[in-house]
């Protein structure tokens, strides 16, 4: 009899017009996903409205608008707030654009449930991984995470990331912090249209026509070749005198489609490299052995598959490579610190980990390890790639499923796991998942005030 419904656009709204604050002690409420790139106009107004003070605010989630809303509506009030959102909300940048501001003006988060996937009874159920945010303007000291699969723990402080652990938000570097990490670029980009690649079908028929061709055909990997040992190929010119294969109705054929590609893009960068076909357009191919990452992997497995390549495999821009890498380096990006430390901060497509040099490598602080525990590290890493050479028909994404991971390669990684928390100084026994994130970030604190 008294629904007092108010219709219209909640983010145009002012609130106190719908009911004054004073007079409120919940807002509960389950607002729209909408990820940035996929936002109308209309609706990237409704944000810009809101959050244009703030940095980087164009690539927040619409769901971000509620927040914001609701902690401008509650100041100096005791009101109670949760929301329903896409799990993106506290993910990755979103966390420092988003929180920060919200931390800074006297919010505090007193209730998380963490990931989880949205279940509706519509029979076209939409493939959404969410949390619930409790936040307020009051000061709580009992606040509790309910981790996704539903249990309860009692928390002093919840931080952005929606973890028991300071409040820290991590900020993309440019550049590594700490001392002992080589750099990482992202892979090459081609921005060819496919004109540059083949598979291995048709790298036969090419040679079969065009033998000559062999020289300039390198084995091309993206993060799926990677992880399920796929073969594709591409022509790969850098350093190369590409006036010798003139001749080529091949490559004449390929070229042309590259640069007419090119010339249509709405990037300056890249139509500027249509003068240049035969090459890719971005080009940070290493000139030695090197790691490669790849930029999303499942969140089903425990560690994100990696491993050492040679430098004439071309990687592609859906990975990342750690040039002059050496067994070390391998054994603590393997580890599960550092596994730990990208579920934690690193953006997700879905809720798979999009692995970036900036936010997730560069930000990572690498342990003050001693001679002989980088030692043992570099032991337990060769136990990992020896374990997996027991396999090595098999492809990464088979050997890192957790319901068939081989115990030899389970055994490996828990023994070079052992090694790098004894180089941080962490109990093996003692340190969970939490306790390890929460002290990475108080070293990061650390690290970015020096």
């Amino acid at each position: 009899t008294n629904a007092n419904i108010i219709e219209g656009n909640a983010l145009r709204l002012d609130w106190n017009d719908v009911v004054p604050a004073d007079k409120l002690n919940y807002i509960m409420g389950n607002p729209p996903f909408r990820g940035y790139k996929f936002q109308s106009s209309s609706q990237k107004q409704d944000i810009e409205q809101i959050a244009k003070e703030l940095p980087n605010y164009g690539t927040l989630d619409y769901v971000s608008g509620w927040y914001l809303k609701a902690a401008d509506y509650i100041k100096n009030t005791s009101i109670l707030c949760a929301f329903v959102s896409t799990n993106s909300v506290c993910q990755g940048e979103h966390v420092t654009t988003l929180w920060k501001p919200m931390f800074e003006a006297g919010i505090s988060i007193i209730l998380a449930y963490q990931t989880f996937m949205w279940n509706s009874e519509a029979n076209e159920k939409a493939a959404v991984h969410c949390v619930i945010v409790g936040f307020s303007n009051k000061q709580i000291s009992q606040k509790y995470i309910f981790s996704s699969n539903g249990e309860k723990r009692s928390v002093k402080e919840i931080n952005g990331y929606l973890l028991d652990a300071p409040i820290t938000f991590i900020s993309k570097s440019a550049n590594p912090l700490s001392k002992d990490a080589p750099i990482a670029t992202k892979g090459n980009a081609a921005m060819d249209d496919g004109n540059l690649l083949m598979t291995a079908e048709e790298k036969q028929e090419i040679l079969e026509k065009e033998p000559y061709l062999a020289d300039v055909i390198r084995r091309h990997m993206d993060a799926s070749d990677f992880l399920n040992n796929g073969e594709n190929y591409c022509f790969w010119f850098d350093g190369v005198d590409v006036s010798k294969y003139q001749g080529s109705k091949e490559l004449h054929k390929r070229f042309a489609a590259v640069r007419d590609f090119r010339n249509g893009s709405d990037r300056a960068a890249t139509r500027k490299m249509a003068q240049y076909p035969m090459l890719f357009a971005e080009i940070r191919q290493p000139k030695t052995n090197y790691i490669m990452i790849p930029v999303v992997s499942s969140e089903r497995r425990r560690y994100v598959p990696m491993a050492f390549l040679t430098p004439d495999v071309i990687n592609s821009y859906a990975s990342i490579s750690v040039p002059d890498a050496t067994l070390y380096h391998f054994g603590i990006l393997s580890s599960n610190v550092h596994n730990s430390w990208i579920r934690a901060v690193a953006g997700r497509l879905k809720s798979d980990y999009r692995y970036a040099t900036t936010l997730v490598y560069n930000t990572f602080v690498w342990p003050n390890a001693s001679d002989k525990q980088r030692k043992e590290i570099e032991s337990t890493a060769q136990g990992i790639i020896d374990a997996r050479k027991i396999y090595e028909d098999s492809s990464l994404s088979k050997l890192y499923d957790p319901l068939f991971m081989p115990p030899e390669l389970q055994k490996a990684h828990t023994a070079n796991d052992r090694a790098v928390m004894q180089a941080y100084g962490f109990s093996v026994k003692d340190t969970s998942e939490a306790d390890c994130v929460a002290a990475l970030m108080k070293m990061y604190q650390e690290l970015t005030k020096e």
